[in-house]
């Protein structure tokens, strides 16, 4: 794929605004003391010592877009569940408009690599959930599937900035720092200091402290960051992806295996980095700014652009040269240096990104079911000298908003989670260009286990006539 040239880019990450008081106090760091939160009644207006905190979402807006499977029940199964009268909607190979969101700017949108549901937040900060949701994942107050974006009831009138899923469980935060949870339970992953079944509705974690500004899902586990810099985690510790020195196993009996679940968010004390020798040295100075979890495994970015992983280490996931399990978060050396920062990190089922300061995109792990594992970053060549914006993984498949293009690949089998069109070839094992997009712009992408969400950018009306040559997907 030939080189493009660099174009300035407008997306903005999730910031943090704090108001001036009017006394005139210094702008501070926040007090070490966790504020309390506020009383655990759904209200998101006061969170203790931190009132005038307020998180600021993307500042892009545009129309949404979908490709991939949408027969949500039977993504990633060998059959349908019993409950499950039909599957849902046909392969869309390449990339439509919901019929139901058309006129709706929308300014996030999220997925994740072992997810078969989506949340979409609208640019007045609604969120609307639609896919899988038979463990309530969705938040809708029930079991059933939905087809198209569908507000969350319980949400309304709350402003959503961000959002997580994990294979069927979802996290949504507030722009006062609060995290809601729905769905699956059984591991604790929903942070509400107990495991049960299905939550249908979003609930606030169990967490006292500084307001959360990041949060991020695996599989069975999550992750949240509060404004500080510091790193929680909860849910299933299999693997040590939990990053608390545990893989949590314990026997019941003599032949049954367990495992010791975290049912409230935990601090993740211990950063380390291994010397050459084999000593580990402890890292004191992290402060987290970003994160991304894998299905079994995660990765942070932190001030000073450092990388940071742990958990599973099959395959090379974690970048440390080695397949061995990472049981608290391990410094990966390569982005250390200068100019060899990592300004963004993502996460696949069984494989990582990082983009360093210079806008090189490295791979890591393995990203189709053969051939050979990157056990160390690697440089991704046929993307040098593009312009990456936003990167979408999912399970096996990775696209890439750059430039003007959109650019895809991933190993068969394939849901039309790629967008090359019906009539193309349905996998690559090399980045390709999007051509079905017809120079449609897009600000920013999401996948999901088999599908990917796109946010178009319609600024202007030669953008809008682009925008509506794409064919409508009507569930």
């Amino acid at each position: 794929m030939p080189p493009k040239k660099r174009n300035p880019d407008s997306d903005v990450n999730l910031a943090v605004k704090r108001k001036k008081k009017k006394n005139n106090d210094s702008d501070d760091d926040f007090d070490d003391d966790a504020g309390e939160d506020a009383e655990n009644n759904g209200s998101a207006e006061v969170v203790g010592e931190y009132p005038d905190v307020t998180l600021e979402g993307s500042m892009l807006s545009g129309e949404l877009l979908l490709c991939g499977g949408t027969n949500w029940d039977l993504i990633g199964r060998k059959q349908l569940p019993k409950n499950a009268k039909n599957g849902g909607g046909p392969n869309l190979w390449g990339p439509h408009r919901m019929d139901n969101m058309i006129g709706t700017r929308v300014r996030t949108v999220v997925s994740g690599s072992t997810a078969c549901h989506s949340v979409v937040i609208t640019a007045d900060g609604k969120a609307m959930t639609f896919g899988r949701n038979d463990m309530g994942q969705l938040g809708q107050g029930d079991c059933l599937r939905k087809d198209v974006p569908t507000p969350i009831p319980c949400l309304d009138g709350v402003n959503i900035v961000d959002a997580s899923c994990g294979k069927n469980h979802t996290l949504f935060l507030t722009d006062k720092g609060v995290v809601y949870a729905c769905g699956d339970n059984k591991m604790g992953q929903l942070g509400l200091g107990h495991q049960s079944g299905n939550i249908t509705n979003p609930t606030r974690i169990s967490y006292k402290g500084p307001p959360i500004r990041k949060v991020s899902c695996g599989a069975e586990f999550s992750m949240i960051c509060d404004i500080r810099g510091n790193l929680y985690s909860f849910g299933c510790p299999e693997f040590g992806q939990l990053g608390h020195n545990t893989d949590g196993k314990y026997f019941v009996t003599s032949t049954k295996l367990s495992f010791k679940c975290e049912l409230v968010p935990r601090k993740v004390n211990v950063f380390i980095e291994k010397t050459r020798e084999g000593h580990i040295v402890p890292v004191t100075d992290v402060e987290v700014r970003d994160m991304s979890c894998g299905t079994n495994h995660a990765a942070i970015r932190d001030s000073r652009k450092r990388v940071f992983s742990w958990g599973f280490g099959g395959y090379g996931r974690l970048g440390h040269a080695e397949p061995k399990d990472e049981m608290v978060p391990r410094l990966l050396k390569f982005f250390e240096g200068p100019n060899r920062g990592c300004v963004q990190v993502y996460s696949g089922s069984t494989f990582s990104f990082g983009l360093n300061e210079l806008g090189v995109l490295f791979l890591w792990g393995q990203t189709k079911p053969t051939g050979e594992a990157a056990m160390y970053p690697k440089m991704v060549q046929d993307l040098s000298g593009w312009r990456i914006r936003s990167i979408g993984c999912c399970n096996k498949s990775i696209v890439v908003a750059a430039d003007d293009s959109l650019v895809s690949w991933g190993p068969s089998p394939t849901y039309g989670e790629l967008g090359y069109g019906d009539n193309k070839p349905k996998s690559s094992t090399t980045p390709q260009e999007v051509k079905t997009l017809d120079n449609v712009y897009i600000h920013s992408v999401s996948c999901g286990y088999g599908h990917t969400l796109m946010i178009a950018r319609e600024d202007d009306d030669s953008e809008k006539e682009k925008i509506a040559k794409l064919p409508i997907f009507k569930p």
